[in-house]
């Protein structure tokens, strides 16, 4: 039951998503990031198989990481989800990823964007986007309260009414999400928003 979602503001991109590790009917952790810094500027989130989703992000991060070593410039936001899309399109004609992608970055010259790219490698600009069952929750109360130029208290109450509405609908609802911002000042976590904390491991 997965859920990541995301929204353009004024000079920002944030991005939210739950932090379950599930498989058939057992949770196996309840604190699994699943936005990835992709570099100073730019955030990936992820839903799909754990597998595919952890593996495929990597990949993008260290291609990135490798081009900006060679080239001494990085990416762009939209270079990178074109790049990234065009990974995906490569794979899905050999041995295709079951993964989709909310791509956020800012950059000096155009600000801050939102990139949809899904598993069948569709790419999208958008300004505000959703995966997994928690869209069906997310993206009607988007719908409803998001407008251009949000602020960041603007943009942070509208994810918390997500995540309360995905929560009180979803019949599994997964407790945590993470929530992570990128800006003129780069990408970074913002807040968490917990129901559950794992256990720690006793000691044997």
């Amino acid at each position: 039951m997965e859920c990541v979602f995301g929204l353009v503001g004024n000079d920002f991109a944030v991005v939210v998503a739950d932090t379950s590790a599930v498989h058939s009917i057992l949770v196996h952790k309840s604190n699994e990031d699943k936005i990835m810094i992709l570099d100073s500027h730019k955030l990936i989130a992820a839903s799909g198989e754990p597998g595919d989703r952890v593996q495929f992000t990597e990949y993008i991060q260290k291609n990135v990481a490798l081009y900006q070593f060679r080239n001494g410039i990085p990416l762009t936001t939209a270079a990178a989800a074109n790049f990234t899309r065009g990974e995906l399109a490569t794979a899905l004609r050999k041995n295709p990823y079951s993964v989709n992608i909310l791509l956020a970055g800012y950059d000096k010259e155009t600000g801050p964007s939102l990139y949809y790219i899904d598993y069948i490698a569709t790419l999208h600009k958008v300004d505000k986007g959703a995966f997994g069952y928690g869209s069906y929750f997310s993206l009607s109360m988007m719908d409803r309260h998001y407008h251009s130029g949000m602020t960041v208290e603007e943009a942070i109450d509208l994810v918390d009414k997500c995540i309360m509405e995905i929560r009180s609908r979803l019949v599994v609802a997964p407790p945590n999400f993470v929530i992570k911002i990128v800006d003129k000042d780069g990408a970074r976590e913002y807040a968490w928003r917990e129901s559950v904390k794992d256990a720690a491991v006793a000691s044997a």
